[in-house]
């Protein structure tokens, strides 16, 4: 009896065919990021009343449910002056500042102020240049004080009428500010510590 004929070969695939197959499944395009929040134009009575007294000077901000107000250098010690006479913001819960050292003023000094009467805080920000004195607000809210020596000594910015801006918390003769931006992460004044401790920094 005849043989059964050998079936023909199947043909290969091609090599393309053959990289795609064993190639792994396309991962899915990553999805566009969300917009973040941003500030928006806040409009009140209080806000209202500011922006016809000092025009331009002052931009009422909210962000977050957070209130501020952007002000001008020159407009910060009567904003400050009318929070607290007319608008009964007793309190000034904290001042900071932050450093952004590329800018052209590199500074924005911050007031955080709070209104037992109405129960509302309020920040009041504005910009100021490295070297540029930032009025006192002792002479409005005794908190004041110690708040605006601790800018001074992390910072190294100074307030204009303080009565004893010195050093908080760093000794009076160490060098730098630490929380400005260019001040190294490990830096340390070696030479206070060898002077005062008799030993080498610890970096």
């Amino acid at each position: 009896m005849a043989e059964d004929p050998k079936p023909p070969d199947a043909p290969k695939p091609a090599p393309d065919a053959e990289a795609k197959a064993a190639a792994p499944p396309a991962k899915p395009a990553t999805p566009a990021k969300p917009a973040g929040p941003v500030p928006v134009a806040w409009d009140s009575p209080l806000t209202a009343r500011l922006k016809e007294q000092f025009g331009s000077g002052v931009e009422p901000l909210t962000y977050l449910e957070q209130n501020y107000l952007q002000v001008d250098r020159a407009s910060v010690s009567p904003i400050l002056q009318i929070l607290r006479d007319q608008d009964q913001f007793d309190y000034c819960v904290d001042i900071t500042a932050v450093h952004y050292p590329n800018r052209e003023r590199p500074f924005d000094v911050l007031w955080i102020l709070y209104s037992f009467p109405h129960n509302q805080r309020l920040r009041v920000k504005a910009q100021f240049a490295d070297g540029e004195s930032v009025p006192t607000a002792v002479n409005l809210w005794t908190t004041a004080n110690w708040l605006e020596r601790e800018v001074f000594d992390m910072f190294g910015i100074r307030f204009e009428g303080h009565p004893d801006l010195k050093r908080i918390l760093l000794p009076d003769g160490w060098k730098g500010h630490p929380l400005r931006k260019d001040y190294g992460i490990l830096q340390q004044d070696q030479e206070w510590v060898q002077i005062n401790l008799g030993i080498e920094s610890g970096q």
